[in-house]
């Protein structure tokens, strides 16, 4: 989209998901945006926007990691967080 943005498009058969990635000036992923992410509203499945947001990168094993996040549903009233999180600990198993 720009030099801070992309857009990511999956399709599997009928179905197609797009989210828009932000970036900051290192290039880390700083927010993902789907305009239409399933949220189950009194048992029926309701097209809603929704937002992550990571920060707090640190090396780990070798790769830059957000240790920080957040994300939540974009109602019209206001945000609404569904999660947040810290990692304290990580540990990575690599395959053959």
């Amino acid at each position: 989209m720009d030099e801070h943005s992309a857009r990511a498009t999956l399709v599997d058969g009928p179905l197609s998901l797009a989210m828009t990635i932000c970036f900051d000036s290192n290039g880390l992923m700083t927010s993902g945006r789907a305009d239409a992410r399933g949220r189950t509203v009194a048992g029926k499945i309701v097209a809603t926007p929704w937002e992550g947001r990571w920060s707090n990168y640190q090396t780990q094993g070798g790769m830059k990691v957000p240790m920080t996040g957040e994300v939540a549903w974009l109602l019209p009233e206001r945000d609404k967080p569904c999660w947040r999180g810290i990692i304290t600990a990580l540990r990575y198993e690599f395959g053959p």
